[in-house]
């Protein structure tokens, strides 16, 4: 993570508000979050049958992609820079060993617990620049060093082919917020050997549009067409191995 971004989560009452705020009940966090639980389980069940998976979720925050997993994988491990992130993990259920990474210097190392495995990365690489994000991914590359070792699972929340993307340059054609687009995230992914096997969107609005209840009816009606996850504002991406 940069700097400023990791120094947001070593305070407890930032954690908190992430927690309790930005993903209470029927928010547009929580909403996406809810479509991609049921993604997730989804593609684990399939891709892994009854050989469940260890899972690795690195920037694992306050365990939301562990909880999401529980019963589906046989260990869980997450791993954050933020003691306080992983606290809270703890305090709100999320069963998996936790590890404290360093922001900075060389590569962590997954723990040594078996193949297959799934490394999943949720809410990183917008926010972070492309060392942190090569860090991360070798990171995932070495978790997953062959196509049979398991899936990689990452998480966009800033699609810069969205309609999100009509309001990132407002104050004299500046941009005012992170994004990424399909092609950046597939060539992040393809420097460490992964390639995109899925894609799939979960929301088509931007968080402004949350509220009003035509905007949600009219998402769920554009997510169900043939290749709207392209102009979805928030994705994830499963990858595997070359």
């Amino acid at each position: 993570m940069t700097a400023d971004y990791t120094k947001v989560f070593q305070d407890a009452d930032a954690v908190e508000k992430y927690e309790s705020v930005t993903y209470a009940p029927d928010t547009y966090a929580s909403r996406i979050n809810e479509r991609q639980q049921a993604y997730l389980r989804g593609l684990v069940t399939r891709e892994f049958g009854d050989r469940a998976p260890v899972q690795h979720d690195f920037a694992c925050g306050t365990g939301r992609a562990i909880r999401t997993l529980h019963g589906l994988v046989r260990a869980a491990h997450g791993y954050d820079t933020s003691a306080e992130m992983m606290a809270k993990a703890a305090e709100v259920g999320s069963v998996a060993e936790f590890h404290q990474v360093p922001a900075d210097g060389p590569v962590p190392e997954p723990v040594d617990a078996g193949l297959p495995a799934l490394v999943t990365m949720f809410r990183l690489l917008l926010n972070v620049d492309d060392a942190i994000r090569d860090r991360a991914l070798a990171f995932a590359a070495k978790a997953l060093p062959t196509p049979e070792s398991g899936l990689l699972v990452v998480e966009n929340h800033g699609n810069a082919s969205s309609v999100r993307h009509l309001r990132a340059r407002r104050h004299s054609g500046q941009r005012w917020f992170a994004e990424l687009s399909h092609e950046k995230v597939a060539e992040l992914l393809g420097r460490h050997g992964f390639e995109v096997v899925e894609r799939r969107g979960f929301s088509m609005l931007t968080q402004s549009l949350h509220a009003h209840p035509l905007a949600r009816a009219a998402d769920a009606a554009a997510r169900r067409l043939p290749g709207s996850d392209a102009y979805a504002v928030n994705v994830l991406y499963a990858a595997r191995r070359k």
